[in-house]
């Protein structure tokens, strides 16, 4: 991996034992670069000593964390810091975890509150008994909050700190700030200029038009991905499909482990509880297995067939011990194994998932997209609806040639939040 110098950067900081905050536009490889400062971070602290949360099980799932909610033992977080930090004080197991950590990671950022961050950090510094910020524990912070906001951002009229960079702690917090500005994922110009227009809700003419010639009136064919703001759109599309193919399904149910807090967080996350495949559904692989191949999270492709395993691993989760073989839309075929996800508290795994790693994927959720990297996708941008929906779903390209949608585009639709327009006008652009 050649790295850029922003990236050596915070690298660099790491290892001066520095908290940064990481952010930049979707495709800057912001996940990538979080997942190698935890194994430096595991490297310079152990295992034990870091842990890794998101603020939402999809995505603390998919780096083998935590939720925010349940590492820091806040519950919903609804209370006053005083009164949370009475609650941690009743439970041991918390306190400890909070008094030997070295290093906090927290991706995702942008769907994390002002005022939970202000109460984390004072339960943080009060219970380690240390004056300084977060009571000396190492902070990597990680995101873009011009994407996904907090759920309820918007829905508040009194003055609540609704994202994080409002905390009265978050500028003390931090010795590196660091907005990327290199692009992987896209390589065309016209592209990345369009993407950066609709992150900032400042499309101009030209964007707007070359984002209409991408309606189609026609039905797009099966092998393109659907994205829907609701799950439940998600839900009937590959439900649908799936039984309109008429062929006899194979069940494949996880195999889990662990206390039902622990599993209820790997329900949030991408590896279904319930997997049903058949030849010909449309699938979604959830783990690299081959980066040089393109055999990456996100990869899409087709069930041609299943194969007869006499591995452990599959008995535990299919009767028929089948493993389903894929011909992956890069054109190569793959039998696809079995997968463990774990939620780690420290070096500890509290729940395990066993599972293939496969989505149906006729559809998907535009939350659930995070992250994923698509050739083709297809839309119906009028049902988008909060700030930064529109360019979640349209940043997961890798080319324009890949996107269609169904309605006329409503401009007013592409907005960003004029409190974040205004901290990274200050800040990174």
């Amino acid at each position: 991996m050649q790295w850029t110098d922003q990236q050596l950067q915070v690298f660099e900081a790491i290892e001066r034992r520095q908290s940064v905050f990481v952010t930049g536009s979707a495709g800057t490889g912001k996940t990538m670069l979080v997942q190698e400062l935890i194994k430096l971070l595991r490297k310079i602290y152990g295992k034990r000593n870091v842990s890794v949360t998101a603020p939402t099980g999809v995505v603390a799932c998919a780096l083998g964390g935590q939720t925010l909610h349940s590492f820091a033992g806040v519950g919903l977080a609804e209370a006053d810091a005083e009164t949370l930090l009475s609650r941690v004080l009743d439970n041991r197991t918390v306190i400890k975890r909070w008094k030997t950590i070295k290093a906090l990671v927290i991706d995702e950022i942008s769907m994390v509150e002002g005022e939970l961050f202000d109460k984390l950090e004072y339960i943080a510094r009060t219970i380690r008994e240390i004056d300084e910020p977060w009571g000396g524990i190492q902070l990597v912070v990680s995101g873009d909050f011009l994407q996904l906001p907090p759920v309820n951002v918007g829905k508040s009229s009194d003055n609540r700190k609704e994202f994080a960079f409002e905390a009265d702690s978050w500028d003390s917090s931090f010795q590196l700030e660091v907005g990327l500005k290199t692009v992987f994922r896209q390589s065309d110009p016209e592209l990345i200029k369009l993407l950066q227009g609709i992150r900032t809700g400042e499309l101009d003419a030209e964007g707007l038009e070359l984002l209409q010639q991408r309606r189609c009136f026609e039905e797009p064919d099966e092998t393109v991905v659907r994205l829907f703001p609701r799950i439940a759109d998600v839900n009937r599309v590959n439900d649908m499909r799936l039984k309109g193919l008429g062929e006899e399904t194979i069940v494949y149910e996880a195999f889990d482990k662990g206390d039902k807090p622990w599993i209820d967080q790997l329900n949030r996350g991408m590896a279904p509880t319930k997997l049903q495949l058949c030849v010909g559904a449309r699938v979604m692989l959830l783990q690299n297995l081959n980066v040089k191949g393109r055999l990456v999270n996100g990869a899409t492709g087709t069930i041609i067939g299943f194969k007869k395993s006499c591995k452990s691993d599959i008995a535990k989760i299919c009767e028929h011990k089948l493993l389903p073989i894929v011909k992956f839309d890069s054109g190569c075929d793959k039998e696809i194994g079995t997968h463990t996800w774990s939620v780690m508290v420290g070096d500890r795994a509290r729940a395990t998932r066993l599972q293939l790693p496969l989505m149906l994927a006729w559809a998907m959720s535009i939350h659930k997209s995070q992250g994923v990297t698509l050739d083709r996708l297809h839309t119906n941008l009028s049902q988008a609806f909060g700030y930064g929906m529109i360019y979640v779903a349209l940043s997961r390209l890798r080319s324009l040639d890949g996107l269609s949608f169904s309605s006329a585009l409503n401009p007013s639709k592409i907005m960003a939040h004029p409190k974040v327009l205004e901290y990274y006008r200050n800040h990174f652009l």
